[in-house]
């Protein structure tokens, strides 16, 4: 298992690393998947516009982009994530930045492990896995 984080460009301070890393390794395991080797970089907005539209074609703000390395069962991946993005949503939805950052993280996790995201109906089911994998986070850390 290697779970690792990174940051550009930001001067973002991540907290509880081990406490993630741990819910991570779970959440995972809870898929019915093993844990490879899964990379979060933390940036900032306009890193995030750069790599949407080198690698994916796409001109937008996103809070965050998947790569999928997964080989077989076991759950291999680059998340990057725009630390701009994740605060202004916190505003938007009224939560805290901690909880914020958690969905963010979870989400990219739950790409990785399969769940979509395009379709009404997809992202339904993955704001419902997200709000499960919260409590579980909450659940284990307490």
């Amino acid at each position: 298992m290697a779970i690792h984080f990174n940051q550009t460009t930001t001067d973002f301070k991540f907290k509880n690393r081990s406490k993630i890393k741990l819910w991570i390794k779970n959440v995972i395991e809870k898929q019915g998947f093993k844990t490879g080797k899964i990379y979060f970089t933390f940036s900032n907005d306009e890193e995030l516009l750069k790599i949407n539209q080198q690698f994916l074609s796409h001109n937008t703000y996103t809070d965050i982009i998947t790569f999928d390395y997964c080989e077989k069962n076991t759950i291999n991946g680059e998340i990057y994530i725009s630390i701009e993005r994740v605060v202004e949503n916190a505003q938007k939805e009224k939560a805290p930045f901690e909880n914020e950052l958690n969905r963010v993280l979870i989400h990219g996790i739950l790409h990785l492990c399969g769940f979509k995201d395009k379709s009404i109906n997809e992202k339904k089911i993955m704001r419902q896995k997200e709000d499960e994998m919260l409590i579980f986070f909450d659940h284990i850390n307490n």
